[in-house]
């Protein structure tokens, strides 16, 4: 028996790799439980070379019965306590509001002024304290940055400070893509989110491209608001 928590593919390696492990689970008579936020047919929609993950998406259909539940509510939205710590818009009140956060999180901490060497490379920081970094989104997301970059911030601090999050469109989709990686890592080892923000989550993306991969970080990022995600112990 393999259980998978939200199956999603969204670049040619991972489709790669899904396909191998799906003819062989199958293959082998494993059986497979799985929770997507897509129906097989939308898998890896539009991708670079999506025929070669077609086999995979009918050995699902072929092997797995596909059940839709029937509620359209995310569960982890409802009755969330929301923090002041998502500030709209971008301005010197929302910046003087992380200051004063870094400061108090902080506390008598040492407070370095400069650049955070993270897999060999430096990233340009605001401001590092004991586990407390604060960064310019353009620093963490426009540059040449990778999940590992990102595995690694997150797991080495408890609360992250980010300035400056856009809004994102189809003429880019590197910046958001980074993006929506940078909140499941954050996400996923309980790493607590402020920033400052040109809109509220709901409104960060008005393109298509990553509609689907996006809707999953704007719930992520509503829940790492409320009481209970800021309740959570850090998990390095």
């Amino acid at each position: 028996l393999m259980m998978l928590d939200e199956f999603f593919v969204n670049d040619a390696a991972d489709a790669l790799i899904l396909s191998r492990l799906l003819e062989q689970l199958f293959d082998r008579g494993v059986t497979l439980v799985t929770t997507s936020n897509v129906a097989p047919q939308g898998l890896y929609a539009n991708g670079l070379q999506r025929a070669r993950f077609l086999p995979a998406i009918a050995l699902i259909e072929k092997d797995c019965v596909v059940l839709r539940l029937g509620s359209d509510t995310d569960f982890r939205l409802r009755q969330l306590s929301q923090a002041d710590i998502w500030h709209v818009p971008i301005d010197a009140e929302g910046e003087a509001q992380l200051a004063e956060h870094f400061r108090v999180l902080n506390g008598i901490g040492t407070c370095q002024r400069g650049p955070l060497s993270v897999n060999g490379r430096d990233i340009p920081a605001r401001a590092l304290g004991e586990g407390v970094a604060w960064f310019d989104f353009e620093a963490l997301c426009e540059g040449p940055r990778s999940a590992a970059d990102y595995i690694e911030i997150a797991s080495e601090h408890h609360t992250l400070l980010l300035s400056g999050v856009p809004t994102f469109s189809d003429e880019s989709t590197d910046a958001p893509r980074r993006f929506i990686h940078l909140v499941d890592e954050l996400y996923d080892r309980s790493v607590n989110l402020v920033a400052t923000a040109a809109a509220q989550p709901q409104g960060l993306y008005k393109g298509f491209k990553l509609r689907i991969e996006f809707e999953r970080t704007v719930s992520r990022l509503i829940e790492m608001r409320s009481a209970e995600y800021l309740a959570r112990a850090h998990r390095p």
